[in-house]
C-alpha cells in the first residue's frame, strides 16, 4: 500500500489526454484569419529531413524526463507538470484569439526519413503555432534540470542535447517560424520562475511557522 501511494503522483500525467484531446478539437483552421509569422531569415532556413526523427519522439521524450524526474525528486516533476498543464493551456487560448500558420515545403522522396516527416504533415494541422508547445516543453525539461539539485554531466549531455534537437526540428522541418520558438521558450521560463517562486515563499513561511 505505501508503495502504490508513493507512484499516485505519476497519475498525474493522466491530464496528458485531456490536453491532447483539447489540441486536437481545436487544431484546424479556425473561423478567424490565419496569420502568418515566417520572415525572410525563416525562409532562408533549409528544410533538413532528418530532423523529423527528433520531433516524431517529442511526446515521449517529456514523458520519459518527468517519469525520471519524478524519481530523482518528485517536486521537480511536479513542478514540470504544472509548467507544461499551465504553459499548454496559455498556448490553446492564444491559438484560439491569435491563429498562425506556417507554410509547408513540397515533400519528395520515397525513403524512411521522408515518410516519417510525411507522417507528421499528415497528423499535424499547419495551424496553431505560436507559441509552440514542442519548443516549450522541450525547453521546460531543460529548465527543470537546471533547477535541480541531480544534474550531472550525463544527464545533462541526453536532455540538454536531445531538447536542443527537438527545437532545432521546429525549424528544420518547417513546422515553426522563429519567433513560435522564442515565444515559447519565453513561455515556459516564465511560468516555471513564478512556480519556483511561490515554491520557495511557501518553504520560508513554513520555516518561520516552525521557528515561531
Amino acid at each position: 500500500m505505501k508503495r502504490f501511494k508513493r507512484f499516485m503522483p505519476l497519475l498525474g500525467m493522466l491530464i496528458f489526454p485531456v490536453l491532447g484531446w483539447i489540441y486536437a478539437w481545436i487544431n484546424h483552421r479556425g473561423y478567424q484569419k490565419s496569420y502568418s509569422l515566417m520572415t525572410d531569415l525563416d525562409r532562408a532556413i533549409p528544410v533538413i529531413k532528418v530532423f523529423a526523427l527528433p520531433y516524431s519522439v517529442w511526446i515521449f521524450y517529456i514523458y520519459v524526463c518527468l517519469v525520471y524526474f519524478f524519481f530523482k525528486d518528485p517536486a521537480v516533476y511536479r513542478r514540470s507538470l504544472i509548467t507544461y498543464t499551465i504553459s499548454a493551456l496559455i498556448c490553446y487560448s492564444v491559438y484560439l484569439v491569435f491563429q498562425t500558420t506556417v507554410p509547408r515545403p513540397e515533400i519528395t522522396g520515397n525513403d524512411p526519413i521522408t515518410w516519417v516527416l510525411q507522417f507528421i504533415y499528415n497528423r499535424d494541422e499547419p495551424y496553431n503555432c505560436f507559441p509552440s508547445i514542442h519548443v516549450f516543453s522541450s525547453y521546460m525539461v531543460m529548465k527543470a534540470l537546471y533547477k535541480s539539485n541531480f544534474k550531472n554531466l550525463t544527464n545533462q549531455i541526453l536532455i540538454y542535447g536531445m531538447s536542443t534537437a527537438i527545437i532545432l526540428a521546429t525549424l528544420f522541418i518547417k513546422q515553426h517560424a522563429i519567433l513560435d520558438v522564442v515565444s515559447g521558450i519565453l513561455l515556459a521560463d516564465f511560468v516555471y520562475r513564478i512556480l519556483l517562486a511561490i515554491g520557495k515563499k511557501r518553504r520560508l513561511s513554513q520555516v518561520e511557522a516552525v521557528s515561531s
